[in-house]
């Protein structure tokens, strides 16, 4: 049986339930191809904290606990380097450094693995940009060059990069458009009556990568857009919930959003691993989201992995158009808007028509995101 080396960030992300589904279904959809997979992720001991959040030992750390139960909850084969110490928990090194050496290939997810011991013992390396704009930006800036080099292709989910309407510059990589895989099976469409809509999302208010700045233009994140949208709750018969990742700082913004009648939970006490991300997102009737600015001002055709799932579970999703709808239909289980007044028009669609919109959310799913034609297409690219 032919192996798959995925590697991104799980340890480096415990408590996010999103995050690990992000980089579970590329593992768990070479899986269902027939591929032996093993998960890889590095993490710098200095990053690692126990459950009070001090810092700790690795093998100590929640870092650690997290990474193991998921991809045992998952039956990955899973290691852990330890950056510096040519090491790796799970999968011992020296076995590890076996399974480079005779895998069909490495899926580098964000170019995650840089260890110079072991990335250039693979015969093919594929990377993976979940950050369309922050990646090609930094690339022409210089800034992402540890991640980004010794790779043989490159594959974004800004499927618009390279389009004329686009904003964002390819450089020196043929960034080849991939769309966010999911495994159907593990996202069952789930029957639900709504009464009233109660539409939700999962978001960080700022995200961890900042706003950036190129030919003096200053690219926006997901706090801007989501205040021009405040206000949708009050004018609407549904409900809107977020479970909010968002600094104290930004106390302002919570108040703010709950005084237009946002509900705002804390995502680690309803999404903090796989399972509880996939409750909530099935016990929820539909999702609303915005995108960060960037993914918008750009035209990148950016499409949340978290919209998938939303889809794949039979949820209709209401989402800023990043220029997706170049590529995806949009009006019937996936709507797009870029003003309040569309936004608004959208979700009230979605009330009146719940059950053909559920219907159609379901079908967009198996049409474009199964796992089964993503990855296969991937691979008719890569392998030779």
């Amino acid at each position: 049986m032919a192996t798959i080396v995925i590697s991104g960030a799980l340890a480096n992300k415990p408590a996010n339930g999103g995050a690990a589904w992000t980089r579970l279904s590329w593992a768990l959809g070479f899986k269902r191809l027939g591929y032996d997979v093993t998960f890889v992720e590095q993490i710098a001991p200095s990053t690692c904290v126990d459950g009070s959040g001090s810092p700790c030992a690795v093998e100590d750390s929640l870092n650690l606990a997290y990474f193991t139960a998921v991809t045992e909850q998952f039956e990955l084969n899973a290691a852990l380097i330890v950056e510096g110490e040519r090491r790796s928990i799970g999968t011992p090194w020296e076995q590890l450094l076996d399974t480079a050496q005779a895998a069909e290939m490495l899926v580098n997810i964000s170019g995650h693995l840089t260890c110079e011991a072991l990335k250039p013992r693979f015969r093919r390396r594929v990377f993976i940009d979940l950050d369309p704009g922050y990646t090609q930006f930094w690339h022409v800036a210089g800034l992402a060059e540890d991640r980004l080099r010794d790779h043989d292709c490159y594959f974004s989910v800004g499927e618009n990069i390279g389009q004329p309407f686009c904003a964002i510059p390819h450089g020196d990589i043929a960034w080849r458009p991939i769309r966010q895989p999911v495994v159907l099976e593990d996202w069952p469409p789930v029957a639900f009556t709504p009464a009233p809509t109660r539409f939700t999302t999962i978001a960080s208010w700022r995200g961890p990568l900042g706003r950036v700045t190129h030919d003096q233009r200053m690219f926006g994140v997901k706090a801007h857009e989501f205040r021009k949208f405040a206000a949708l709750p009050t004018l609407s018969d549904s409900t809107f919930e977020i479970a909010l990742d968002v600094d104290p700082a930004d106390r302002r913004d919570v108040d703010a959003l709950r005084q237009h009648r946002w509900c705002v939970v804390d995502p680690k006490c309803v999404v903090a691993d796989p399972l509880a991300f996939r409750r909530y997102v099935q016990h929820s009737s539909a999702e609303f989201s915005v995108a960060q600015g960037i993914y918008i001002e750009t035209e990148s055709g950016w499409f949340s992995d978290r919209t998938v799932r939303y889809l794949a579970s039979g949820r209709p999703a209401v989402v800023q158009d990043t220029g997706w709808s170049r590529r995806y239909p949009s009006g019937q289980g996936l709507l797009r808007f870029r003003t309040l007044d569309e936004a608004l028009e959208a979700a009230g669609d979605v009330e009146r028509r719940y059950p053909e919109h559920a219907k159609a959310a379901r079908a967009i799913a198996e049409e474009f995101f199964d796992s089964n034609k993503v990855l296969s297409e991937l691979l008719e690219t890569v392998v030779v």
